[in-house]
């Protein structure tokens, strides 16, 4: 296989993701004493920034893969939203599927950083469930991209409301009809939703929630008997479930294998689950098998680790790594 002919189709291929996007929000500086008003530190800030996060940043994962996005989402009509959507316009993603709505609050975390130090995380949220006029709404939205042609819809679930089941259910029918190729990246709420999608991603600890079982990542046997509870309930056709620094496992239905983590200094694993399900769903809808699909996953999401706060995949040093890698070779 010829990774650099793979990485070049994917500039051909449009994906939409519908799920929770977010604000993601640093305040950065140095903390330099303890405050006299309470035991607490002092920080000295030195800049504040605001980066694409939830769902929106699967879709910045595959903007720099190459790929044509196309997002849908609920949002809140209020300043925090409209600086999504234009973070979302300036990365080039088609954001014309997310519906700003004044009766929703837009989710904003905020991380206080001192150095690559996390010292505090303050959320702003609204986690109620879309009503059935939004939840059509946006259905419609999703069903307007898969009827003018793509090859992959992702859902990217962080239990904020916009994934209820019946947009659930009615999405994956939509894409079935249609062809499409369905990937998940789930949340304990709906866990069992996602029936027969092709591609499932849990982590280790939404597996465990999920099925209510416990999970030695150290043993195959486990895994494995894990996957097969999964598969009796999802009937699905791909198990994709990472495994933090025991790397990611992977199961077809006939062969189960664990791909071990890459040594990395890691620095900040926020939002590497949203690189994995990215490089996951284009390697699967560019051809590559299953345990090169995992190998490529597992990579990019080692990758995004080493830097500090959310960060997307870079393309061209995912290339370089991959093709030094005896996995990739057929």
């Amino acid at each position: 296989m010829n990774l650099t002919e793979v990485f070049a189709q994917f500039s051909s291929k449009r994906i939409a993701i519908i799920g929770d996007v977010m604000l993601d929000a640093y305040v950065m500086g140095k903390v330099h004493r303890m405050s006299p008003e309470a035991p607490v530190p002092v920080l000295l800030l030195n800049h504040e920034e605001q980066r694409l996060g939830g769902a929106a940043n699967v879709a910045l994962n595959l903007k720099s893969l190459g790929a044509q996005v196309h997002i849908c989402s609920v949002i809140g009509d209020d300043e925090q939203g409209k600086k999504l959507i234009q973070l979302l316009e300036t990365s080039e993603i088609n954001c014309s599927g997310i519906l700003q709505e004044t009766s929703r609050k837009t989710t904003v975390k905020t991380r206080v950083l001192s150095g690559s130090q996390h010292l505090l995380r303050i959320d702003q949220e609204d986690i109620s469930p879309l009503n059935k006029n939004l939840s059509e709404k946006l259905v419609s939205k999703v069903q307007a991209f898969i009827e003018s042609g793509i090859d992959a819809l992702i859902f990217e679930d962080y239990n904020k409301g916009v994934l209820t089941e019946s947009v659930i259910t009615e999405c994956i029918s939509l894409a079935k009809e249609n062809g499409v190729l369905t990937c998940v990246d789930p949340k304990k709420d709906h866990f069992f939703a996602f029936e027969a999608v092709d591609l499932f991603k849990p982590n280790l600890k939404e597996l465990k929630e999920g099925l209510e079982i416990e999970i030695d990542p150290k043993e195959l046997s486990s895994l494995v008997s894990a996957s097969s509870e999964l598969r009796k309930k999802l009937h699905h056709r791909l198990s994709l479930i990472t495994l933090s620094e025991f790397g990611v496992f992977v199961d077809d239905g006939e062969e189960q294998v664990v791909i071990p983590a890459h040594f990395r200094k890691i620095t900040d694993v926020s939002g590497a689950g949203d690189t994995v399900i990215s490089v996951a769903a284009l390697a699967l809808c560019s051809g590559m098998n299953h345990q090169q699909v995992a190998a490529l996953a597992n990579l990019a999401g080692g990758l995004v680790c080493e830097h500090s706060g959310v960060v997307s995949v870079n393309s061209k040093k995912l290339l370089e790594e991959a093709i030094k890698l005896n996995e990739f070779n057929e």
